[in-house]
């Protein structure tokens, strides 16, 4: 055999009209339709292979279409120099004849091209008129008034945000069927999956936010965590592992935290961020469950963005979910920082007050004065002895601290099956993020919460600047974990600045070193090279 142009396509096991209407149906690239003047039809068949082995893979593919598609034929007929009848010769009575040449498709690609899109598995169109008065229900609600269960959904926000924390708030609230930042959720299991954190700390931080939110562990049975730290595959390798290991388990959300981890290809690429996006579509199909994620903001200023546009790399992370929550920092003036520290200091005088000396409260001191933390000091003075007054002292020195280590964010975002909600405004008080019921947060813009005071600041020095480079680079180190081998990209994330950037920073400063791909603490007497 020289050349490989056509295969032979029998079968003698059908009714000859089947076989005839089967041929047909497929639009096989058909060069001559024989009768073989018995019970058979012959069907030459444009293969044009290049060679031998790609004329068995094209035949095996031709057979293996007839085969799922009802024609039973005879597969000795694979051999390249298999023959057909001769047309025009009796046999057994019968004369062989041409039935037809040159019927469906003109090429095997052409063939190939359209068979493909026949198989795609994709569902056919529908029209309307058939389900008007009979229209589909909508997937249970999750999140009210955010999410559907089997739908996705984004949350955004630059590193220190606490997005690993809100995300396990989430959590514990679909287990428990509770609120999370005042949207109620319904019960049910939910799978977490860490990528980042060790196992341990994982666990312990679940408790942290139990102990914190002050809710009773009632139903912990429907949190199932998945601990990947150091495991972690890119997400199209995760999402059938992923659907195999919770198939039969029920969830209703599955919480993957951070997205970074397992994020393949460029994400500042349209086309590969799609393909990447696409595996949540894959674990919602197959689960019928809600998939969460979250992700970082792009570098600089956010305030003048829409939500949408806030994420890092392409758009199709913001215009993939169909709920987008934005987390943006809010920055504090003197003003509202102290208006804070006031309230706070309140509290804690009328609370020690209500405890010692109940009777003071009721009978001494005004509305306006539990308003003012001068006039309730002055109370405390007034109203407790030497040993109360010391431990109240020490109660309003915490609830300084506390207060001044609270951060105020923004949450706003951006929804498919839902109308737009009113942005919300919380405090990040470690570990745990609460709403701001007092309004204190309402009026401050993005980005412009220092703009009142910062015109008469000073510039810093170079030196300054550098100072505080370095000074963050050692945060950042101390908080990607001791022990374990820490990289740029992990110090990037945290810094919400690029890999090279980081370098640069390693590279001045003197505490550390970047070798084969990790950094370190340089031990005392080490020198770059």
């Amino acid at each position: 055999m020289t050349s490989f142009r056509y295969a032979l396509v029998e079968s003698d096991k059908m009714e000859l009209a089947k076989q005839n209407a089967i041929l047909r149906e497929l639009e096989l690239p058909i060069a001559i339709l024989v009768h073989s003047g018995k019970k058979s039809l012959h069907a030459i068949v444009k293969v044009d292979a290049a060679d031998l082995d790609e004329y068995k893979k094209r035949v095996d593919y031709l057979y293996n279409v007839c085969k799922k598609n009802g024609l039973v034929i005879d597969t000795q007929n694979r051999n390249p120099s298999r023959l057909s009848r001769m047309p025009g010769v009796i046999r057994n009575g019968k004369k062989q004849f041409i039935i037809d040449q040159n019927i469906g498709q003109p090429t095997w690609e052409a063939w190939h091209e359209w068979i493909e899109s026949v198989n795609d598995d994709l569902p056919d169109p529908e029209s309307l008129t058939d389900t008007w008065d009979n229209l589909p229900q909508l997937a249970p609600v999750l999140i009210d008034g955010v999410l559907r269960q089997g739908h996705k959904m984004l949350m955004a926000g630059p590193s220190k945000a606490g997005k690993s924390f809100a995300l396990i708030e989430m959590t514990i609230a679909i287990a428990e069927g509770r609120e999370w930042l005042g949207w109620s959720c319904a019960q049910g299991k939910v799978l977490y999956v860490n990528l980042e954190l060790d196992r341990a700390s994982c666990l312990h931080r679940f408790k942290d936010v139990y102990n914190a939110l002050e809710w009773a562990p009632k139903g912990i049975n429907n949190i199932d965590i998945w601990n990947l730290r150091g495991n972690s595959v890119p997400m199209d390798k995760l999402a059938p592992k992923l659907i195999r290991r919770a198939a039969k388990k029920d969830y209703i959300a599955v919480i993957i935290d951070p997205i970074y981890k397992v994020l393949t290809g460029d994400e500042n690429s349209a086309d590969q961020m799609a393909h990447f996006t696409n595996q949540f579509d894959k674990v919602c199909t197959e689960l019928g469950s809600s998939v969460i994620y979250c992700h970082h903001h792009s570098k600089g200023s956010q305030g003048g963005k829409k939500s949408m546009d806030r994420a890092s790399g392409s758009g199709v992370f913001a215009r993939d979910p169909d709920a987008l929550i934005d987390l943006v920092e809010l920055e504090l003036n003197d003003e509202v920082q102290k208006q804070q520290e006031n309230n706070l200091l309140c509290q804690v005088y009328e609370k020690a007050l209500k405890q010692l000396n109940p009777d003071y409260l009721d009978t001494e001191i005004s509305q306006d004065d539990l308003c003012s933390q001068v006039q309730m000091k002055e109370h405390i003075g007034r109203a407790l002895k030497q040993p109360q007054r010391l431990l109240v002292d020490e109660q309003a020195k915490e609830a300084l601290l506390q207060v001044r280590n609270k951060s105020a964010w923004r949450v706003e975002g951006t929804l498919r099956e839902f109308p737009k909600f009113d942005a919300r405004n919380m405090w990040f008080d470690y570990p745990r993020h609460e709403l701001d019921h007092t309004g204190i947060l309402k009026d401050i813009r993005l980005d412009d919460g220092f703009q009142s005071w910062k015109k008469n600041t000073p510039k810093k020095t170079a030196e300054e600047r550098k100072q505080e480079r370095l000074d963050a680079l050692e945060t950042a180190y101390s908080a990607c974990g001791v022990g374990d081998e820490i990289t740029p990209s992990m110090l990037a994330e945290y810094l919400g600045i690029s890999e090279k950037t980081v370098r640069r920073h390693i590279k001045e400063h003197p505490k550390f070193f970047f070798d084969d791909g990790v950094v370190g603490k340089k031990q005392q007497g080490r020198t770059d090279k």
